[in-house]
């Protein structure tokens, strides 16, 4: 398939397949006479692990480590196990942040709703102050 049939299907931009060629995340793939690039199902199955692992909150640093863990079958298994616990490690910090900045946000949303319009807001007034 053409690298457009391969963006539309995967819902990624021609510029961010070329990119992930240039930077060696996807390998560079064949080309016709014309120089269209020729992409199949191999290609298709690594760019919907990068989208998936991307999902997962890894940076694209951490998607070429597992992409050559997934592609060798020498590499112990530990190393893969490593970084997923230390993304969770991660993903659970960014959770409880995101959590408290909600309730904080909420807060300021009820106190929104029940104070009169023609005071100062509440939304706006939480945002000014620093912790």
């Amino acid at each position: 398939m053409r690298i457009g049939e391969l963006a539309d299907k995967t819902h990624v931009s021609v510029d961010t397949l070329r990119y992930y060629e240039k930077i060696g995340l996807m390998p560079a793939v064949k080309r016709r006479g014309s120089g269209q690039r020729v992409y199949g199902d191999a290609e298709l199955e690594t760019l919907c692990f990068i989208k998936r692992a991307q999902l997962m909150a890894f940076s694209l640093k951490e998607i070429a480590e597992l992409l050559k863990i997934r592609s060798n079958e020498h590499v112990m298994h530990e190393q893969a196990q490593l970084m997923a616990r230390d993304k969770l490690v991660l993903l659970d910090e960014q959770i409880t942040e995101l959590t408290e900045l909600r309730q904080e946000l909420s807060a300021m949303l009820a106190d929104c709703e029940q104070s009169s319009s023609d005071g100062d807001c509440p939304i706006i007034q939480g945002l000014q102050h620093t912790k």
